[in-house]
Parts: C-alpha cells; sequence; structure tokens
C-alpha cells in the first residue's frame, strides 16, 4: 500500500542572500562557508536541497586525487524542491520535489546526440574531459542550501508523491553508475560476474548485475557487513580478499575459467589487476572506479594483448528519463538502495561526516546529509 509523501513547504528566503556550502579549499580541506545564493538564469532552476550524500568521489577530491578548483562547492548527489525557474524552462512549478543527477546534459550537443551524454559538452561548448558531470565539478555542487541547475528542462525529475528523499537520494549517481557498469558490459542472461568492492557503488553494480539476469555473481571485499549487505543487493558467492585469494577462489567457482565479467569499482591498481586475472579470455573488464594514481595494465593479466579481453569504462549516463527509470524500479519493488544508508548528519555537521566517512569507520557505507 503506497503512502504519499507531503511537499515540503516552500522556503522563500533566497532573497537573503547567503547560503551555507561545503567548499574544497585544497587537499584535505573541506569547510563549511557563507556563499552567495546561486543566480537562476533562462535555462536553470534553483533547487532547496532536501536530503543529498556524500560520495567516495567527493572523498577523491578531499585528498587531491582527482581535480577540482580550489574555491568550489562539492557534492553531486541531490533531492530537494524547486524553489525558481528560468523563463525557459516548463512542465514543472515551484514547490515540486525533483532528484537532479551529477550528470547534466544539454541534451543537443554533438556528444549528446551520439548517446554519450555523460561527456556533454554543452551548448556551442568544448568538451572538457568528463564534460557532463558538472555538478560539484565544472560548476558548483549540492552540498549546500541551495544549488543550480543547468539545462533544468533536460535534468529534473519529478519524483513521485509515493517515494521519500531515501528512496531517490541515491539514484541519479551511484545507482546509476554502478548498474551502468552491467548495461556497459551488456551482461546477458545466464552469465557471470565478479564486482570487486562492495562499497556503495560495487554495492549498486551488484545489484545491476542482478537486474541483467547473471547467473552467478561473486562479490568481493573485506569488511564483514559490506560482505553482507552484498548478499541482499544480489550477490550469490562472498569472497573476503583477505582470507582467500580472490583470482583462486573466482576460478574456482567458475570450473577454471574466470567469470565473463569483472567489474571494478574501487579504482586501485590491486582490484584492476584481480579485475583483469578473473576474467575469462574473451571476456569483459568494466571499469567503475576513479583511479587516482598511475593505472598500469600488466602484459600477463592482458594476456599480452592477444587474449581478446575488453576493458570498458562507464560514466554513467544522465538526465530526466534516466533517473525517472531508475524511480520506477524502486517504486516496482525491483531496487532498495535506501538500505545503503547507515549515517546521518546535518548540513553544519558536514566536516565530521567527511571525516567518518573518509576514514570508514563505524561500518559506514553512505551517509545522508539534511541542510
Amino acid at each position: 500500500m503506497s503512502t504519499t509523501i507531503p511537499r515540503p513547504e516552500t522556503r522563500h528566503d533566497l532573497d537573503a542572500g547567503t547560503m551555507r556550502a561545503a567548499v574544497f579549499e585544497g587537499p584535505d580541506r573541506i569547510i563549511l562557508q557563507e556563499r552567495p545564493v546561486p543566480v537562476c538564469g533562462p535555462t536553470d532552476a534553483i533547487i532547496r536541497v532536501t536530503m543529498t550524500t556524500i560520495c567516495g568521489t567527493d572523498v577523491h577530491i578531499l585528498r587531491g586525487e582527482y581535480p577540482v578548483a580550489p574555491g568550489r562547492i562539492i557534492g553531486h548527489e541531490p533531492v530537494g524542491v524547486i524553489e525558481r525557474l528560468g523563463s525557459a524552462v516548463v512542465g514543472y512549478e515551484i514547490g515540486d520535489r525533483v532528484l537532479c543527477g551529477a550528470i547534466s546534459p544539454c541534451g543537443s550537443c554533438f556528444y549528446c546526440q551520439n548517446h554519450t551524454e555523460s561527456q556533454c559538452a554543452g551548448h556551442g561548448g568544448e568538451w572538457e574531459a568528463i564534460g557532463g558531470w558538472r555538478l560539484g565539478n565544472s560548476i558548483d555542487g549540492v552540498q549546500a542550501d541551495f544549488f543550480v541547475v543547468p539545462y533544468a528542462q533536460a535534468n529534473l525529475a519529478k519524483i513521485p508523491d509515493d517515494m521519500t528523499d531515501e528512496q531517490c537520494l541515491m539514484l541519479a549517481d551511484i545507482a546509476s553508475t554502478g548498474i551502468s557498469a552491467a548495461e556497459t558490459a551488456e551482461v546477458r542472461i545466464g552469465q557471470t560476474v565478479a564486482v570487486f568492492a562492495q562499497g556503495p557503488i560495487g554495492l549498486c553494480a551488484t545489484a545491476g548485475a542482478r537486474l541483467k539476469g547473471a547467473s552467478l555473481i561473486i562479490a568481493v571485499d573485506s569488511i564483514h557487513e559490506r560482505l553482507a549487505l552484498s548478499r541482499e543487493m544480489g550477490a550469490d558467492e562472498v569472497i573476503d580478499f583477505t582470507q582467500e585469494d580472490p583470482v583462486a577462489a573466482i576460478k574456482r567457482l567458475t570450473e577454471g575459467r574466470g567469470v565473463d565479467v569483472a567489474i571494478e569499482a574501487l579504482g586501485k591498481q590491486e582490484t584492476f589487476t584481480w579485475a583483469l586475472d578473473a576474467t575469462r579470455p574473451g571476456g569483459i573488464v568494466s571499469s567503475l572506479g576513479v583511479y587516482g594514481g598511475k593505472l598500469e595494465i600488466p602484459l600477463e593479466s592482458f594476456v599480452y594483448g592477444i587474449g581478446d579481453k575488453k576493458i570498458l569504462t562507464t560514466l554513467c549516463p544522465g538526465g530526466k528519463e534516466r533517473m525517472r527509470t531508475l524511480m520506477e524500479l524502486v517504486r516496482r519493488g525491483k531496487l532498495d538502495v535506501s538500505k545503503l544508508i547507515t549515517h546521518r548528519f546535518a548540513l553544519d555537521d558536514i566536516e565530521e561526516a567527511y571525516d567518518l566517512f573518509a576514514h570508514q569507520r563505524d561500518g559506514v557505507v553512505k551517509v545522508a546529509i539534511t541542510p
């Protein structure tokens, strides 16, 4: 039986001029500051944040492992309420609850028209690295009271009244990215899949492999709580890599061949090498991790380039239709990522939240931040 979620009261304090925001000042320094409320252009929307979170990519930014300009407001996983709409944006109203994606494609550039929306260059723009990822990367992000959505017409997904913020919070980024690893690899019914690392993105990759119909899903990690959670998300077998060689264990479970698809969901040389080693000849490595250092392809693992192994990378697609589709999976009981939320913090305590999440204390999987 569905429950109607009441629409939050719209707050009319944008004209006060300032807001709280988590700002990246340089390696190991993310500070809560007062910042100007963003201005709404004709194709934009201003969203009041009702819930956001900290992503593993934000930790890469914090550590200086992924380049973001100092002074940038970070964060890219928001749920919120429309406070202002640009004159060119139609079909929405002030007060609508919406899900917004980190990937905010324009819909009309070369990359969008060639169905690589995650690499969007924007209207008349030139492509920059990971061009479609704007929030908290090339423009200010969402760990704040308010943020601006560019190309809002294509990037606002209305939240059904019977869905909570918690149900939607991770759909636009973590869940979409994790699931897209299985989509990019074109996992087929009956195939075998190994997922290396069961952090939030790896857990969603595990769910994606299940949704695509894999017959055997093997989850690899070292944290007991995450391995247990991976079973809930769809894993058939779990491997603690501190207790046994994960590649040998995977070969044992697959009659010595290796898996059809290995998903790397951490961004480390070790897990990348394991994924290559655990993939059968002719198999696929689907890489999700954000790599913070030098990455090498070991010759033996790659069978000297003649083993017919494919290495594919994925940045999740963006846009409102992708978000609508994922919300429908949740509404129909096919996916539940709200169980990944293990800790909750107020925006005023976000520095404490970063410290907990970055150091992986207290069994944390995902933290929710509420302004």
